[in-house]
Protein backbone atom coordinates (compact mmCIF):
# COMPACT_ATOMS: atom_id res chain seq x y z
CA UNK A 1 0.00 0.00 0.00
CA UNK A 2 1.33 3.45 -0.81
CA UNK A 3 2.10 6.46 0.83
CA UNK A 4 -1.21 8.19 -0.53
CA UNK A 5 -3.55 5.25 0.37
CA UNK A 6 -2.16 4.78 3.87
CA UNK A 7 -2.71 8.66 4.62
CA UNK A 8 -6.40 8.26 3.47
CA UNK A 9 -6.80 4.86 5.69
CA UNK A 10 -5.71 7.35 9.16
CA UNK A 11 -7.75 9.62 7.81
CA UNK A 12 -10.96 7.43 7.34
CA UNK A 13 -10.05 6.01 11.12
CA UNK A 14 -9.71 9.51 13.01
CA UNK A 15 -13.47 10.30 11.43
CA UNK A 16 -14.67 6.93 13.16
CA UNK A 17 -12.25 7.97 16.15
CA UNK A 18 -13.75 11.18 16.42
CA UNK A 19 -17.14 10.24 16.12
CA UNK A 20 -17.25 7.55 18.88
CA UNK A 21 -17.78 7.89 22.38
CA UNK A 22 -14.40 7.66 25.06
CA UNK A 23 -14.10 6.88 28.40
CA UNK A 24 -13.01 8.99 30.65
CA UNK A 25 -9.99 8.28 31.75
CA UNK A 26 -6.16 9.32 31.75
CA UNK A 27 -4.76 8.19 28.26
CA UNK A 28 -1.24 8.78 29.47
CA UNK A 29 1.53 6.56 30.45
CA UNK A 30 2.97 6.08 34.35
CA UNK A 31 5.78 8.95 33.75
CA UNK A 32 2.76 11.63 32.34
CA UNK A 33 3.46 11.37 28.88
CA UNK A 34 0.39 11.74 26.67
CA UNK A 35 -0.02 8.99 23.70
CA UNK A 36 -1.79 8.93 20.83
CA UNK A 37 -4.64 6.31 20.58
CA UNK A 38 -3.46 4.69 17.83
CA UNK A 39 0.09 4.67 15.86
CA UNK A 40 0.92 3.73 12.19
CA UNK A 41 3.46 4.05 9.67
CA UNK A 42 5.33 7.22 9.49
CA UNK A 43 3.65 10.07 7.26
CA UNK A 44 4.70 9.47 3.46
CA UNK A 45 6.14 6.18 3.29
CA UNK A 46 4.90 3.21 1.88
CA UNK A 47 3.92 -0.06 3.60
CA UNK A 48 2.95 -3.09 1.13
CA UNK A 49 1.70 -4.92 5.04
CA UNK A 50 -0.59 -2.04 5.29
CA UNK A 51 -3.84 -3.65 3.12
CA UNK A 52 -3.16 -6.79 5.59
CA UNK A 53 -3.00 -4.64 8.99
CA UNK A 54 -5.34 -1.61 8.05
CA UNK A 55 -6.43 0.29 11.24
CA UNK A 56 -8.87 -0.16 13.70
CA UNK A 57 -11.96 -0.55 13.09
CA UNK A 58 -11.53 -1.02 9.19
CA UNK A 59 -11.96 -3.82 6.92
CA UNK A 60 -9.74 -6.52 7.58
CA UNK A 61 -10.05 -5.84 11.15
CA UNK A 62 -6.91 -7.17 11.81
CA UNK A 63 -5.95 -4.64 14.26
CA UNK A 64 -9.66 -4.75 15.97
CA UNK A 65 -13.22 -3.92 15.32
CA UNK A 66 -13.35 -0.37 17.38
CA UNK A 67 -11.36 2.70 16.00
CA UNK A 68 -10.69 3.51 19.69
CA UNK A 69 -9.90 0.25 20.65
CA UNK A 70 -10.36 0.26 24.54
CA UNK A 71 -10.41 4.07 24.85
CA UNK A 72 -13.77 3.35 24.10
CA UNK A 73 -15.01 0.45 26.07
CA UNK A 74 -12.94 -2.04 27.90
CA UNK A 75 -13.35 -5.79 27.38
CA UNK A 76 -15.39 -7.29 29.61
CA UNK A 77 -14.10 -9.09 32.83
CA UNK A 78 -16.62 -12.07 33.07
CA UNK A 79 -15.60 -14.84 35.49
CA UNK A 80 -16.30 -18.60 34.28
CA UNK A 81 -18.03 -19.83 37.61
CA UNK A 82 -20.06 -22.68 38.98
CA UNK A 83 -20.38 -25.02 41.71
CA UNK A 84 -22.30 -27.11 44.59
CA UNK A 85 -25.97 -25.71 43.82
CA UNK A 86 -27.52 -22.94 42.33
CA UNK A 87 -27.77 -20.96 45.86
CA UNK A 88 -23.86 -21.76 46.51
CA UNK A 89 -23.26 -20.26 42.76
CA UNK A 90 -25.38 -17.26 43.45
CA UNK A 91 -23.04 -16.45 46.00
CA UNK A 92 -20.15 -16.81 44.30
CA UNK A 93 -21.42 -14.75 41.07
CA UNK A 94 -22.37 -11.81 43.61
CA UNK A 95 -18.83 -11.88 44.59
CA UNK A 96 -17.49 -11.54 41.03
CA UNK A 97 -19.97 -8.84 40.23
CA UNK A 98 -19.40 -6.45 43.68
CA UNK A 99 -15.75 -7.20 42.76
CA UNK A 100 -15.47 -5.78 39.57
CA UNK A 101 -16.93 -8.19 37.53
CA UNK A 102 -19.52 -7.26 34.15
CA UNK A 103 -20.44 -10.30 33.19
CA UNK A 104 -21.57 -14.00 34.40
CA UNK A 105 -20.52 -17.09 32.71
CA UNK A 106 -22.06 -20.27 34.19
CA UNK A 107 -20.30 -23.65 34.53
CA UNK A 108 -22.50 -26.64 34.98
CA UNK A 109 -21.95 -29.94 36.80
CA UNK A 110 -21.50 -32.71 34.52
CA UNK A 111 -24.97 -34.55 34.63
CA UNK A 112 -26.78 -31.25 33.59
CA UNK A 113 -24.03 -31.24 30.71
CA UNK A 114 -24.92 -34.64 29.66
CA UNK A 115 -28.43 -33.29 29.89
CA UNK A 116 -29.18 -35.88 32.74
CA UNK A 117 -30.76 -34.77 36.23
CA UNK A 118 -29.19 -35.10 39.59
CA UNK A 119 -31.28 -38.09 40.45
CA UNK A 120 -30.64 -40.30 38.03
CA UNK A 121 -27.85 -43.60 38.28
CA UNK A 122 -25.72 -42.38 36.04
CA UNK A 123 -25.50 -38.79 37.83
CA UNK A 124 -24.24 -40.57 41.10
CA UNK A 125 -21.02 -38.87 42.59
CA UNK A 126 -20.70 -35.99 40.00
CA UNK A 127 -23.88 -34.01 41.50
CA UNK A 128 -22.49 -30.17 41.91
CA UNK A 129 -18.79 -30.86 41.53
CA UNK A 130 -17.57 -29.48 37.73
CA UNK A 131 -20.05 -27.01 37.78
CA UNK A 132 -23.46 -25.74 39.60
CA UNK A 133 -26.57 -28.46 39.74
CA UNK A 134 -29.41 -27.27 37.06
CA UNK A 135 -32.47 -29.78 37.19
CA UNK A 136 -35.22 -27.24 36.39
CA UNK A 137 -36.40 -23.95 36.29
CA UNK A 138 -36.43 -23.09 39.43
CA UNK A 139 -32.68 -23.61 39.63
CA UNK A 140 -32.31 -20.78 37.63
CA UNK A 141 -34.20 -18.98 39.50
CA UNK A 142 -32.20 -19.79 42.37
CA UNK A 143 -28.93 -19.23 40.55
CA UNK A 144 -29.93 -15.77 39.26
CA UNK A 145 -31.53 -14.52 42.68
CA UNK A 146 -31.40 -10.78 43.13
CA UNK A 147 -29.55 -10.54 39.48
CA UNK A 148 -31.33 -8.43 37.29
CA UNK A 149 -30.78 -10.60 33.60
CA UNK A 150 -31.87 -7.83 31.94
CA UNK A 151 -29.54 -5.79 33.53
CA UNK A 152 -26.41 -8.58 33.11
CA UNK A 153 -25.14 -10.36 30.18
CA UNK A 154 -24.68 -13.88 30.84
CA UNK A 155 -22.80 -16.27 28.92
CA UNK A 156 -24.01 -20.35 29.63
CA UNK A 157 -20.96 -22.73 28.79
CA UNK A 158 -22.80 -25.32 27.43
CA UNK A 159 -23.85 -27.48 24.29
CA UNK A 160 -25.43 -30.81 24.24
CA UNK A 161 -28.24 -29.42 26.19
CA UNK A 162 -27.84 -25.80 25.48
CA UNK A 163 -31.30 -25.31 24.30
CA UNK A 164 -33.59 -26.76 27.22
CA UNK A 165 -30.81 -24.25 29.24
CA UNK A 166 -31.93 -21.72 27.65
CA UNK A 167 -35.15 -21.95 27.77
CA UNK A 168 -34.95 -22.57 31.46
CA UNK A 169 -32.77 -19.49 31.41
CA UNK A 170 -35.69 -17.45 29.38
CA UNK A 171 -37.79 -18.42 32.14
CA UNK A 172 -36.31 -17.71 34.76
CA UNK A 173 -35.83 -14.12 33.07
CA UNK A 174 -39.98 -13.70 32.58
CA UNK A 175 -40.32 -14.75 36.16
CA UNK A 176 -37.99 -11.71 37.06
CA UNK A 177 -40.23 -9.43 35.07
CA UNK A 178 -37.63 -9.06 32.56
CA UNK A 179 -38.20 -7.84 28.95
CA UNK A 180 -37.31 -10.61 26.64
CA UNK A 181 -36.62 -9.01 23.82
CA UNK A 182 -34.24 -6.76 25.66
CA UNK A 183 -32.10 -9.89 27.24
CA UNK A 184 -28.17 -9.95 26.17
CA UNK A 185 -25.49 -12.93 26.75
CA UNK A 186 -24.20 -15.78 24.77
CA UNK A 187 -25.17 -19.71 24.64
CA UNK A 188 -22.59 -22.21 23.75
CA UNK A 189 -24.61 -24.45 21.58
CA UNK A 190 -21.18 -25.18 19.81
CA UNK A 191 -21.74 -29.17 18.77
CA UNK A 192 -19.16 -29.27 16.11
CA UNK A 193 -16.49 -28.92 18.71
CA UNK A 194 -18.02 -31.47 21.21
CA UNK A 195 -17.60 -34.37 18.22
CA UNK A 196 -13.99 -33.20 17.67
CA UNK A 197 -12.74 -32.57 20.69
CA UNK A 198 -14.89 -32.35 24.16
CA UNK A 199 -17.34 -35.33 23.72
CA UNK A 200 -20.45 -33.98 25.46
CA UNK A 201 -23.32 -34.95 22.92
CA UNK A 202 -26.67 -36.48 23.40
CA UNK A 203 -27.80 -36.83 19.58
CA UNK A 204 -26.16 -38.01 16.31
CA UNK A 205 -25.32 -34.40 14.45
CA UNK A 206 -28.06 -33.64 12.21
CA UNK A 207 -30.89 -33.57 15.23
CA UNK A 208 -28.05 -30.85 17.06
CA UNK A 209 -27.99 -28.93 14.09
CA UNK A 210 -31.27 -28.89 13.76
CA UNK A 211 -32.05 -27.76 17.19
CA UNK A 212 -29.30 -25.23 16.52
CA UNK A 213 -31.28 -23.78 13.27
CA UNK A 214 -34.45 -23.05 15.71
CA UNK A 215 -32.34 -21.40 17.86
CA UNK A 216 -30.95 -19.04 15.41
CA UNK A 217 -33.77 -18.41 13.86
CA UNK A 218 -36.09 -17.69 17.51
CA UNK A 219 -32.97 -15.03 18.45
CA UNK A 220 -32.92 -13.39 15.41
CA UNK A 221 -36.65 -12.94 15.71
CA UNK A 222 -37.25 -12.15 19.06
CA UNK A 223 -34.01 -11.48 21.31
CA UNK A 224 -31.55 -9.56 18.79
CA UNK A 225 -28.95 -8.68 20.94
CA UNK A 226 -28.61 -12.41 21.87
CA UNK A 227 -25.77 -14.80 20.87
CA UNK A 228 -27.36 -17.96 19.91
CA UNK A 229 -23.87 -19.71 19.25
CA UNK A 230 -20.34 -19.28 20.83
CA UNK A 231 -18.04 -21.22 18.33
CA UNK A 232 -15.20 -22.49 20.75
CA UNK A 233 -11.81 -23.39 19.54
CA UNK A 234 -11.12 -23.70 23.47
CA UNK A 235 -12.14 -27.31 24.06
CA UNK A 236 -10.39 -27.70 20.72
CA UNK A 237 -7.26 -26.31 22.22
CA UNK A 238 -7.08 -27.39 25.61
CA UNK A 239 -7.86 -30.69 23.86
CA UNK A 240 -3.60 -30.35 22.41
CA UNK A 241 -4.19 -29.19 19.23
CA UNK A 242 -1.54 -26.29 17.81
CA UNK A 243 -2.74 -22.69 17.57
CA UNK A 244 -2.82 -22.95 13.97
CA UNK A 245 -5.57 -26.43 14.40
CA UNK A 246 -7.47 -24.07 17.05
CA UNK A 247 -7.79 -21.11 14.76
CA UNK A 248 -8.77 -23.36 11.78
CA UNK A 249 -10.94 -25.94 12.64
CA UNK A 250 -12.85 -22.90 14.93
CA UNK A 251 -13.33 -20.68 12.12
CA UNK A 252 -14.28 -23.73 9.76
CA UNK A 253 -16.97 -24.09 12.22
CA UNK A 254 -18.13 -21.12 12.40
CA UNK A 255 -18.53 -21.09 8.39
CA UNK A 256 -20.38 -24.44 9.05
CA UNK A 257 -22.96 -22.73 11.28
CA UNK A 258 -22.75 -19.33 8.65
CA UNK A 259 -23.70 -22.57 5.66
CA UNK A 260 -26.80 -23.74 8.37
CA UNK A 261 -28.26 -20.12 9.02
CA UNK A 262 -28.27 -19.30 5.31
CA UNK A 263 -29.83 -22.95 4.62
CA UNK A 264 -32.72 -21.93 6.84
CA UNK A 265 -33.19 -18.87 4.47
CA UNK A 266 -31.67 -16.46 6.94
CA UNK A 267 -29.93 -13.33 6.05
CA UNK A 268 -26.61 -13.26 6.70
CA UNK A 269 -26.37 -9.85 7.90
CA UNK A 270 -28.79 -10.09 10.15
CA UNK A 271 -27.78 -13.36 11.89
CA UNK A 272 -24.15 -13.34 11.43
CA UNK A 273 -23.64 -10.74 14.35
CA UNK A 274 -25.40 -13.12 16.69
CA UNK A 275 -22.51 -15.57 16.31
CA UNK A 276 -19.56 -15.25 18.59
CA UNK A 277 -16.35 -17.28 19.45
CA UNK A 278 -14.84 -18.53 22.59
CA UNK A 279 -10.33 -18.91 22.48
CA UNK A 280 -8.12 -20.12 24.50
CA UNK A 281 -5.15 -18.16 25.15
CA UNK A 282 -2.39 -20.35 25.91
CA UNK A 283 1.42 -19.68 26.93
CA UNK A 284 3.33 -18.65 23.88
CA UNK A 285 2.61 -15.05 23.79
CA UNK A 286 3.28 -13.55 20.40
CA UNK A 287 1.44 -16.51 18.95
CA UNK A 288 -1.53 -16.23 20.80
CA UNK A 289 -1.43 -12.38 20.02
CA UNK A 290 -1.27 -12.87 16.58
CA UNK A 291 -3.61 -16.15 16.23
CA UNK A 292 -6.45 -13.67 17.81
CA UNK A 293 -5.08 -11.30 14.47
CA UNK A 294 -5.32 -13.57 12.39
CA UNK A 295 -8.86 -14.81 13.13
CA UNK A 296 -10.68 -11.47 12.62
CA UNK A 297 -9.10 -11.03 9.06
CA UNK A 298 -9.62 -14.63 8.10
CA UNK A 299 -13.81 -14.21 9.37
CA UNK A 300 -14.00 -11.14 7.50
CA UNK A 301 -13.07 -12.11 4.50
CA UNK A 302 -14.76 -15.39 4.29
CA UNK A 303 -18.34 -13.61 5.08
CA UNK A 304 -17.10 -10.87 3.10
CA UNK A 305 -16.28 -12.59 -0.13
CA UNK A 306 -17.98 -16.42 0.46
CA UNK A 307 -20.91 -16.07 2.92
CA UNK A 308 -22.11 -12.42 1.07
CA UNK A 309 -22.11 -10.75 4.33
CA UNK A 310 -22.50 -6.86 3.35
CA UNK A 311 -22.65 -4.88 6.99
CA UNK A 312 -19.79 -4.69 9.08
CA UNK A 313 -21.43 -5.86 12.14
CA UNK A 314 -21.98 -9.20 10.12
CA UNK A 315 -17.99 -9.36 9.29
CA UNK A 316 -16.99 -9.05 12.25
CA UNK A 317 -15.51 -11.95 14.96
CA UNK A 318 -16.57 -11.16 18.55
CA UNK A 319 -14.96 -13.27 21.17
CA UNK A 320 -14.77 -14.43 24.89
CA UNK A 321 -10.93 -15.46 25.52
CA UNK A 322 -10.19 -18.01 28.75
CA UNK A 323 -6.82 -18.10 30.22
CA UNK A 324 -5.41 -21.81 29.51
CA UNK A 325 -6.25 -24.57 32.16
CA UNK A 326 -4.08 -26.76 30.63
CA UNK A 327 -1.06 -24.60 31.18
CA UNK A 328 -2.12 -25.14 35.15
CA UNK A 329 0.47 -27.24 37.15
CA UNK A 330 -0.55 -29.44 40.13
CA UNK A 331 3.01 -28.72 41.24
CA UNK A 332 4.25 -25.12 42.56
CA UNK A 333 0.66 -23.96 42.13
CA UNK A 334 1.37 -20.38 42.73
CA UNK A 335 3.28 -20.40 39.22
CA UNK A 336 -0.14 -20.15 38.07
CA UNK A 337 -0.80 -16.55 38.66
CA UNK A 338 2.28 -15.54 36.84
CA UNK A 339 0.97 -17.62 33.46
CA UNK A 340 -2.57 -16.77 33.57
CA UNK A 341 -1.20 -13.30 34.04
CA UNK A 342 0.78 -13.56 30.83
CA UNK A 343 -1.78 -15.08 28.72
CA UNK A 344 -4.60 -12.44 29.85
CA UNK A 345 -1.97 -10.09 28.64
CA UNK A 346 -2.05 -12.34 25.07
CA UNK A 347 -6.03 -11.87 24.94
CA UNK A 348 -6.19 -8.49 25.93
CA UNK A 349 -2.76 -7.01 23.18
CA UNK A 350 -4.84 -9.42 20.75
CA UNK A 351 -8.22 -7.61 21.11
CA UNK A 352 -10.46 -9.69 23.02
CA UNK A 353 -14.34 -8.59 23.51
CA UNK A 354 -14.36 -10.54 27.18
CA UNK A 355 -11.74 -12.65 29.29
CA UNK A 356 -11.76 -15.23 31.95
CA UNK A 357 -8.63 -15.68 33.75
CA UNK A 358 -8.17 -19.20 35.63
CA UNK A 359 -7.81 -19.79 39.50
CA UNK A 360 -4.26 -20.69 40.51
CA UNK A 361 -6.01 -24.28 42.31
CA UNK A 362 -7.92 -25.07 39.15
CA UNK A 363 -5.83 -28.13 37.72
CA UNK A 364 -6.43 -29.79 41.73
CA UNK A 365 -9.97 -28.49 42.03
CA UNK A 366 -12.95 -25.84 41.93
CA UNK A 367 -11.49 -22.51 43.36
CA UNK A 368 -11.67 -21.60 46.70
CA UNK A 369 -12.82 -17.98 47.22
CA UNK A 370 -9.44 -16.50 47.85
CA UNK A 371 -8.29 -18.43 44.46
CA UNK A 372 -11.10 -16.73 42.46
CA UNK A 373 -10.76 -13.36 43.68
CA UNK A 374 -6.79 -13.57 42.84
CA UNK A 375 -7.88 -14.39 39.32
CA UNK A 376 -10.25 -11.48 39.06
CA UNK A 377 -7.82 -9.15 40.82
CA UNK A 378 -5.49 -10.19 37.84
CA UNK A 379 -7.54 -8.87 35.14
CA UNK A 380 -8.33 -5.66 37.39
CA UNK A 381 -4.64 -5.06 37.35
CA UNK A 382 -4.21 -5.54 34.08
CA UNK A 383 -6.91 -2.78 33.44
CA UNK A 384 -6.26 -0.35 35.71
CA UNK A 385 -2.63 -0.47 36.18
CA UNK A 386 -0.27 -1.03 33.15
CA UNK A 387 -1.74 1.43 30.43
CA UNK A 388 -2.36 -1.71 28.00
CA UNK A 389 -5.83 0.29 27.39
CA UNK A 390 -4.14 3.52 26.26
CA UNK A 391 -3.67 2.44 22.48
CA UNK A 392 -5.71 0.47 20.05
CA UNK A 393 -3.51 -2.57 18.76
CA UNK A 394 -0.47 -1.14 20.25
CA UNK A 395 1.93 -4.64 18.77
CA UNK A 396 0.67 -3.60 15.53
CA UNK A 397 3.15 -3.02 13.00
CA UNK A 398 5.87 -5.64 14.67
CA UNK A 399 7.51 -7.37 12.25
CA UNK A 400 7.43 -10.57 14.16
CA UNK A 401 3.80 -10.07 15.22
CA UNK A 402 3.16 -9.41 11.78
CA UNK A 403 4.73 -12.14 10.11
CA UNK A 404 3.55 -14.99 12.93
CA UNK A 405 -0.22 -13.94 11.95
CA UNK A 406 0.71 -14.30 8.19
CA UNK A 407 1.50 -17.65 8.83
CA UNK A 408 -0.93 -18.91 10.73
CA UNK A 409 -3.68 -17.24 8.11
CA UNK A 410 -1.75 -19.54 5.66
CA UNK A 411 -1.83 -22.49 7.78
CA UNK A 412 -5.26 -22.37 8.49
CA UNK A 413 -6.29 -21.76 4.73
CA UNK A 414 -4.45 -24.88 3.90
CA UNK A 415 -6.83 -26.82 7.12
CA UNK A 416 -9.80 -25.11 4.98
CA UNK A 417 -8.70 -26.83 1.99
CA UNK A 418 -8.27 -29.66 3.30
CA UNK A 419 -11.77 -30.07 5.15
CA UNK A 420 -13.63 -28.94 1.80
CA UNK A 421 -11.83 -31.40 0.13
CA UNK A 422 -13.51 -33.86 2.43
CA UNK A 423 -16.85 -32.80 1.42
CA UNK A 424 -18.80 -34.20 -1.00
CA UNK A 425 -20.32 -31.48 -2.14
CA UNK A 426 -17.48 -28.92 -1.20
CA UNK A 427 -19.45 -27.45 1.84
CA UNK A 428 -16.92 -26.67 5.14
CA UNK A 429 -19.94 -27.98 6.78
CA UNK A 430 -19.81 -31.67 4.46
CA UNK A 431 -16.33 -31.37 4.80
CA UNK A 432 -16.66 -31.14 8.57
CA UNK A 433 -19.46 -34.04 8.90
CA UNK A 434 -16.90 -36.19 7.17
CA UNK A 435 -13.99 -34.94 9.08
CA UNK A 436 -16.19 -35.88 12.37
CA UNK A 437 -17.19 -39.31 11.12
CA UNK A 438 -13.54 -40.58 9.92
CA UNK A 439 -12.00 -39.88 13.01
CA UNK A 440 -9.99 -37.03 11.36
CA UNK A 441 -10.10 -33.87 14.38
CA UNK A 442 -9.00 -36.09 16.68
CA UNK A 443 -6.52 -37.60 14.80
CA UNK A 444 -4.84 -34.37 13.78
CA UNK A 445 -5.01 -33.27 17.16
CA UNK A 446 -3.91 -36.66 19.16
CA UNK A 447 -0.18 -36.25 16.89
CA UNK A 448 -0.05 -32.34 17.87
CA UNK A 449 -0.34 -33.66 21.20
CA UNK A 450 1.68 -36.40 21.29
CA UNK A 451 4.29 -34.52 19.35
CA UNK A 452 4.71 -31.29 22.18
CA UNK A 453 4.34 -34.09 24.72
CA UNK A 454 7.50 -36.06 23.46
CA UNK A 455 9.43 -32.53 23.75
CA UNK A 456 8.40 -32.19 27.15
CA UNK A 457 9.51 -35.60 28.17
CA UNK A 458 13.03 -35.06 26.26
CA UNK A 459 13.34 -31.59 27.93
CA UNK A 460 12.65 -29.52 24.74
CA UNK A 461 9.94 -28.00 25.91
CA UNK A 462 10.17 -26.50 29.40
CA UNK A 463 7.40 -26.21 32.11
CA UNK A 464 8.67 -24.78 35.29
CA UNK A 465 8.30 -26.76 38.39
CA UNK A 466 7.67 -29.94 36.53
CA UNK A 467 10.80 -30.94 34.01
CA UNK A 468 12.77 -27.91 35.36
CA UNK A 469 13.53 -26.03 38.81
CA UNK A 470 11.81 -28.63 40.54
CA UNK A 471 12.94 -27.58 43.77
CA UNK A 472 10.21 -25.78 46.15
CA UNK A 473 9.58 -24.32 49.29
CA UNK A 474 5.94 -24.37 49.29
CA UNK A 475 3.19 -26.37 50.84
CA UNK A 476 0.03 -27.51 50.02
CA UNK A 477 -3.18 -25.50 49.23
CA UNK A 478 -6.27 -25.58 51.04
CA UNK A 479 -8.38 -26.41 48.13
CA UNK A 480 -12.31 -26.30 47.78
CA UNK A 481 -14.55 -29.66 48.75
CA UNK A 482 -17.50 -30.31 47.27
CA UNK A 483 -19.35 -31.96 49.55
CA UNK A 484 -21.68 -35.17 49.11
CA UNK A 485 -24.43 -33.49 50.92
CA UNK A 486 -24.78 -31.00 48.07
CA UNK A 487 -26.17 -34.29 45.70
CA UNK A 488 -28.16 -35.19 48.53
CA UNK A 489 -29.98 -31.89 49.31
CA UNK A 490 -30.01 -31.50 45.41
CA UNK A 491 -31.90 -34.69 44.51
CA UNK A 492 -33.91 -34.06 48.20
CA UNK A 493 -35.08 -31.14 46.53
CA UNK A 494 -35.86 -32.68 43.12
CA UNK A 495 -38.02 -35.15 44.83
CA UNK A 496 -40.17 -33.10 46.36
CA UNK A 497 -40.32 -30.59 43.41
CA UNK A 498 -41.46 -33.26 41.41
CA UNK A 499 -44.34 -34.16 43.96
CA UNK A 500 -45.66 -30.85 44.10
CA UNK A 501 -45.75 -30.23 40.19
CA UNK A 502 -48.90 -30.39 37.97
CA UNK A 503 -47.74 -33.97 36.57
CA UNK A 504 -50.72 -33.89 33.67
CA UNK A 505 -49.37 -30.83 32.33
CA UNK A 506 -45.74 -31.95 32.36
CA UNK A 507 -46.87 -34.84 30.49
CA UNK A 508 -48.67 -32.89 28.00
CA UNK A 509 -46.33 -30.66 27.35
CA UNK A 510 -43.67 -32.99 26.87
CA UNK A 511 -45.94 -35.00 24.54
CA UNK A 512 -46.34 -31.85 22.71
CA UNK A 513 -42.23 -31.23 22.58
CA UNK A 514 -41.96 -35.13 20.35
CA UNK A 515 -45.06 -34.58 18.80
CA UNK A 516 -43.18 -30.81 17.67
CA UNK A 517 -39.68 -32.77 17.30
CA UNK A 518 -40.92 -35.55 15.05
CA UNK A 519 -42.32 -32.87 12.62
CA UNK A 520 -40.13 -29.56 11.13
CA UNK A 521 -41.52 -26.94 12.97
CA UNK A 522 -39.73 -24.88 15.68
CA UNK A 523 -39.15 -26.76 18.97
CA UNK A 524 -37.87 -23.56 20.96
CA UNK A 525 -41.89 -22.66 21.88
CA UNK A 526 -43.04 -26.38 22.87
CA UNK A 527 -39.88 -26.16 24.97
CA UNK A 528 -40.57 -23.26 26.58
CA UNK A 529 -43.81 -24.46 27.80
CA UNK A 530 -42.21 -28.17 29.10
CA UNK A 531 -40.42 -25.75 31.02
CA UNK A 532 -42.21 -23.44 32.36
CA UNK A 533 -44.56 -26.33 33.56
CA UNK A 534 -41.12 -27.61 35.72
CA UNK A 535 -40.41 -30.01 33.29
CA UNK A 536 -36.68 -30.88 34.23
CA UNK A 537 -33.32 -31.30 32.03
CA UNK A 538 -32.94 -34.58 31.74
CA UNK A 539 -36.69 -35.37 31.19
CA UNK A 540 -36.59 -32.88 28.31
CA UNK A 541 -33.32 -34.70 26.97
CA UNK A 542 -35.23 -38.31 27.97
CA UNK A 543 -37.91 -37.75 25.20
CA UNK A 544 -35.48 -35.95 22.49
CA UNK A 545 -33.33 -39.07 22.79
CA UNK A 546 -36.05 -41.42 22.49
CA UNK A 547 -37.33 -39.93 19.12
CA UNK A 548 -33.95 -39.22 17.92
CA UNK A 549 -31.56 -41.60 19.29
CA UNK A 550 -28.44 -41.44 21.08
CA UNK A 551 -24.73 -40.64 19.12
CA UNK A 552 -22.15 -43.35 19.49
CA UNK A 553 -18.86 -42.38 18.75
CA UNK A 554 -17.13 -45.01 16.09
CA UNK A 555 -14.89 -47.40 17.43
CA UNK A 556 -10.89 -46.02 16.05
CA UNK A 557 -8.24 -47.99 15.95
Amino acid sequence: MDAEQIAAGRSRWQQRYDAARKREADFSTLSGTEVAPVYGPPDGVDDPRMERIGWPGEFPFTRGLYATGYRGRSWTIRQFAGFGNAEQTNERYKMILNGGGGGLSVAFDMPTLMGRDSDEPKSLGEVGHCGVAIDSAVDMDRLFKDIPLQDVTTSMTISGPAVPAFCMYLVAAERQGADISKLNGTLQTDIFKEYIAQKEWLFPPEPHLRLIGDLMEYCAAKIPAYKPLSVSGYHIREAGSTAAQELAYTLADGFGYVELGLSRGLDVDVFAPGLSFFFDSHLDFFEEIAKFRAARRIWARWLRDVYGAKTEKAQWLRFHTQTAGVSLTAQQPYNNVVRTAVEALAAILGGTNSLHTNALDETLALPSEESAEIALRTQSVLMEEIGVTNVADPLGGSWYLEALTDELEAEAEQIFARIKEMSPDESITGGILRGIEDGWFMAEIADAAFEYQQKLEKGEKKIVGVNTLTDTVSGELEILRVSHEVEVEQCRVLAERKAHRDEDLVRRTLSALVEAASGTGNLIEPMLEAVRAEATMGEICHVLREQWGEYREPARF
